[in-house]
């Protein structure tokens, strides 16, 4: 047993900590494949007790490792350097809710979804709606800049977040932002610590910005039989001055995994899909939809399903919803990559995917964000075929070098962690990754946040 670990004990209650082989296994990763065993997992239930452990870490040089519900793609709460590992599941609060100010204060263990539903009971909105948000805490997005379909329209987690109450390394408690709309109160320093994946600090306070929630919603999707209509279906909408709430696109060997998984008759055999959804008032989203409808036909798409109202739009979800998971059913390890692209790329990314499953013997399902760029290529993996594992990092290799040369980005929600790691130097300048250093340096000298990760 590590001298740190006696002294932590005498110095915190049994109830705030396990050390079992058990705990440690379960916290030791996330849904990626990455996997590194912590020495204990701590359980605070307030700022103060956050402040205390991570006081007691700095002054002994000890790893912490922050962690929400484990459900991110790239090893970010992965452990590697052993430690301590910071659950904050136990902080799950809404500590209020203000229609007047349009505002929400939150801990970090809320659930997403949970967050949603509860100010939508007083006709207010949270817009970021990422794929696990029945799932994923509050704070694991603000800790990765979640974003979700609704970017488009709505923006990112950032753009939610008006103030942080925030832990640094050495155990000081600061508040950042506000609960005002406008703050130039010195520097944006809410926006440092959004998306900074645990390493400059731990949250655990959230004050976020609502706004008031739609009316009506109402929602289309087509069929095409190539990615370029699909694709070419994005610009003509937008192009027509067309905002939507969503625009989602999917590729054939998507399809035809939620084809397997749901039957054929829901799904026609095509190449390639669109959703769109559109809200607003009651007048304003039929007016969208009779429109876009028009747009989307003139494409000839081989078939279309329109949609009004919450539980009509909630069906033709379904589908999309169905993605991520018929792709696993598969029985393939499904490797999420999470890039950006611009929008005018999106016919040639469909292109980069069949040249890396001809070249390596990937196959490679393609869906996502095509209003924002932000496109999900997951690598489908035979756990049996050596090959295709080697091929792996070949395959991610010219996918990420190819994004970067198109000045696109090889993360746009789930983060470096670990999983990005060995392309970090090839998407940010020498010069951006020295003023990562300086930060980090600045926040955390001793180096215990989150260690072993990109900086």
């Amino acid at each position: 047993m590590k001298s740190w670990i006696a002294s932590f004990k005498r110095s915190f209650p049994k109830s705030l900590y396990r050390f079992d082989s058990k705990t440690v296994a379960i916290y030791s990763t996330d849904a990626w494949l990455a996997s590194a065993a912590p020495e204990m997992v701590c359980f605070p239930k307030n700022v103060r007790e956050v402040s205390a452990i991570v006081k007691f870490a700095n002054q002994n040089k000890v790893p912490v490792t922050a962690r929400g519900a484990g459900k991110g793609y790239v090893g970010g709460c992965v452990p590697v350097k052993g430690g301590i590992v910071l659950s904050l599941e136990k902080m799950n609060r809404i500590l209020e809710i203000n229609r007047e100010d349009g505002i929400a204060v939150v801990e970090p263990g809320v659930i997403t979804g949970r967050l949603q539903a509860e100010v939508k009971k007083k006709g207010l909105f949270y817009p970021p709606d990422p794929a696990s948000l029945k799932d994923c805490f509050i704070g694991g997005n603000v800790a990765t800049n979640a974003g979700g379909p609704r970017c488009l329209k709505y923006g990112v987690t950032r753009n939610y977040i008006l103030g942080l109450e925030v832990v640094l390394a050495d155990g000081t408690i600061v508040n950042v932002g506000g609960r005002t709309m406008k703050n130039k109160t010195g520097f944006d320093l809410v926006g440092i610590f959004v998306g900074s994946e645990g390493l400059l600090g731990i949250v655990t306070k959230i004050t976020v910005r609502l706004i008031p929630h739609p009316q009506s919603r109402g929602a289309i999707c087509a069929f095409f039989g190539s990615a370029v209509q699909a694709a070419k279906g994005v610009q003509l909408i937008l192009e027509a001055g067309f905002l939507p709430a969503t625009l989602e696109v999917a590729d054939r060997l998507t399809l035809e995994a939620v084809r397997k998984a749901m039957g054929v008759s829901r799904i026609p055999p095509s190449d390639a899909y669109l959703l769109v959804e559109t809200d607003g008032t009651e007048k304003a989203v039929r007016s969208d939809l009779k429109s876009i409808e028009k747009i989307l036909f003139d494409l000839k798409p081989e078939r279309v399903q329109k949609a009004f109202g919450d539980q009509a739009t909630e069906r033709l979800w379904e589908l999309r919803r169905q993605f991520s998971g018929s792709l696993r059913a598969t029985g393939m390890k499904k490797l999420n990559e999470d890039i950006v692209i611009p929008r005018s790329r999106l016919v040639d990314l469909f292109k980069l995917s069949e040249k890396i499953q001809k070249k390596y013997g990937i196959p490679v399902a393609s869906f996502g964000h095509a209003g924002d760029g932000n496109i999900h290529v997951n690598l489908m993996l035979d756990p049996e075929d050596r090959k295709q594992k080697a091929n792996a990092d070949l395959a991610l290799d010219l996918l990420f070098k190819q994004v970067i040369a198109w000045n696109g980005a090889i993360t746009g929600e789930h983060g470096v962690g670990l999983a990005k790691m060995p392309w970090w130097s090839l998407a940010a300048s020498p010069e951006l990754r020295a003023l990562h250093r300086t930060v980090k340096k600045a926040l955390d000298p001793k180096g215990i946040l989150n260690p072993g990760k990109f900086v």
